[in-house]
């Protein structure tokens, strides 16, 4: 496995939001994250390249092993993780820059290009991967955020993907979007998972029973139960389960 969480609480202050979370994700598949809303889905999605490290009183216990090395072990490289593990979130956000700059913001900062030649082969590599090439091959100086907001949320994934991380996490990545942009993002989450492992965050359950291989239930804060995509929405094990796929609760 790639991923694994071992006994995972996490804490905002003294509200406690995660209770006991034991997950693995396994290389090269989508992992799907679902449950009504406040249930915890994106605190987990978020603690695991410590994006809630951000957040003013947010502590955690338990582990999170990236390859077998706990995350959060003291003088963990923080950086290093987050290039690793990349993060595309719920609404597209694009620097205020050029198409090329956004995909090279990462690059630059890292120091991963040798000259400028290295960092144009990365930044079309990156676009090409995002299914975005094509599109803005021709303006690539022009300001990013004059794009659709489907290219904008696919020029972050190409943004995320220009420093080879090896998990790509996504928050809701086609909530705002309309349901051709909403295609092509989950198209292109099926064509990455060749190269990386994804674990996505949704609300729509068609989207995760259409793109995900395994998917996980989280309710109140806890796993009630993971299983492959099929299994799961189609005989879950758990009456939690059921209730919440058939539009019971939530």
């Amino acid at each position: 496995m790639m991923l694994e969480t071992r006994n995972l609480n996490f804490y905002y202050g003294a509200h406690q939001v995660l209770f006991d979370v034991n997950l693995n994700v396994n290389p090269h598949e989508i992992l799907a994250l679902i449950g009504p809303s406040g249930c915890g889905k994106s605190t987990f999605l978020r603690s695991l390249n410590r994006m809630n490290d951000l957040v003013v009183g947010a502590r955690l216990s338990g582990e999170i092993l990236l390859d077998g090395a706990n995350i959060y072990a003291a003088g963990s490289d923080v950086m290093a993780l987050r290039r690793r593990v990349g993060m595309v979130f719920q609404r597209s956000n694009p620097f205020p820059f050029s198409i090329e700059e956004n995909v090279a913001y990462g690059v630059k900062i890292n120091g991963l290009a040798r000259d400028r030649h290295q960092r144009a082969e990365i930044v079309e590599r990156s676009l090409r991967a995002a299914g975005l090439w094509d599109e803005v091959k021709d303006r690539l100086r022009k300001p990013a955020l004059a794009l659709s907001g489907g290219q904008q949320q696919r020029l972050c994934i190409a943004r995320a993907l220009a420093v080879e991380p090896e998990v790509l996490l996504m928050d809701e990545p086609a909530s705002a979007l309309d349901p051709i942009s909403t295609a092509r993002i989950e198209e292109l989450a099926i064509e990455l998972k060749q190269r990386y492992t994804i674990v996505i965050v949704t609300h729509n359950l068609q989207q995760a029973a259409r793109i995900s291989d395994r998917t996980s239930f989280f309710l109140m804060g806890k796993v009630i139960e993971t299983g492959a995509t099929q299994q799961l929405f189609t005989t879950p094990a758990r009456t939690e389960t059921e209730d919440y796929i058939t539009g019971r609760f939530g």
